[in-house]
C-alpha cells in the first residue's frame, strides 16, 4: 500500500442464515478481504457485516454502507433461485441504476466450470457514489468472478469482472482505484490514467 494513493472504504456483505446464526463458520468475508487486499494498492478500510437471508435487512445494510461512505460494496451469497435468496431483489431495491454486465460476465465465468451458472441472479448497482456487486457465495468462485480465468501460462484467458470496477468507481464520482496488475489489471480508457500516486 501507498500512501499517496487514495484511501478507499469498501463495504463486505456475507448473506447467511446458517452462518450468520453460528451453524457454520462463515469463509465469505475472509475471502473478499483477501482478495481485495491482494488485488488492491490503496489503503484500505472494510466494513464487513455477516446478516441472515432477509429482504428488509439486507437492503438497510447496503444503505447504512453506502451512507457510511463505502464506494465499493460486495455481497456474497442468496443469490440462487431458493426461496430464501432474495439478495439480487434487496439490492435492486436501493439500486438508482442497475449494470447488467457485471452479472452477465460472472455468469459466463461460472459456466467454464458449471451448467448450473445460469442459476446464479447476480446483480450489480449504483446508488449514489457507490457500485454495489453480488458475488457468488464460494470463495473459489468468488476469486474466479472477480480476478478471471488464466491459462497455464498466467495469461488472461476470460477478463474477471473487476477489471472494470475501478473505471465504473470513476465515472460515478468514487476514489481512483489503484490495482496490482499481478492480480487483476484495471481497464481505463488512456485518457482517464492517472499517473501512479498522482492527486486527483
Amino acid at each position: 500500500m501507498n500512501e499517496a494513493f487514495d484511501p478507499v472504504r469498501v463495504g463486505i456483505v456475507s448473506i447467511s442464515d446458517r452462518a450468520s446464526s453460528g451453524v457454520y463458520e462463515d469463509k465469505g468475508l475472509p475471502a473478499l478481504k483477501d482478495w481485495l487486499a491482494r488485488a488492491l494498492r490503496n489503503p484500505l478500510a472494510f466494513e464487513a457485516r455477516l446478516i441472515p437471508d432477509e429482504k428488509e435487512r439486507i437492503s438497510a445494510t447496503l444503505v447504512e454502507l453506502v451512507d457510511a461512505g463505502c464506494a465499493l460494496v460486495l455481497t456474497t451469497g442468496g443469490t440462487g433461485p431458493a426461496p430464501r435468496d432474495v439478495t439480487p431483489e434487496a439490492t435492486l431495491a436501493v439500486a438508482d441504476k442497475e449494470m447488467p454486465g457485471f452479472g452477465e460476465q460472472m455468469r459466463q465465468i461460472s459456466l467454464r466450470f458449471v451448467p448450473t451458472a445460469i442459476l446464479s441472479r447476480q446483480v450489480a448497482v449504483v446508488r449514489g457514489r457507490s457500485l454495489i456487486i453480488n458475488l457468488p457465495g464460494q470463495p473459489k468462485s468468488i476469486q474466479e468472478t472477480l480476478e478471471g480465468l488464466k491459462d497455464a501460462q498466467g495469461q488472461p484467458v476470460v477478463p474477471g469482472i473487476f477489471a472494470a470496477v475501478p473505471y465504473c468507481i470513476d465515472l460515478i464520482g468514487g476514489p481512483y482505484l489503484e490495482t496490482d496488475d499481478a492480480v487483476c489489471k484495471a481497464f481505463r480508457p488512456k485518457s482517464a490514467v492517472r499517473a501512479k500516486g498522482a492527486p486527483a
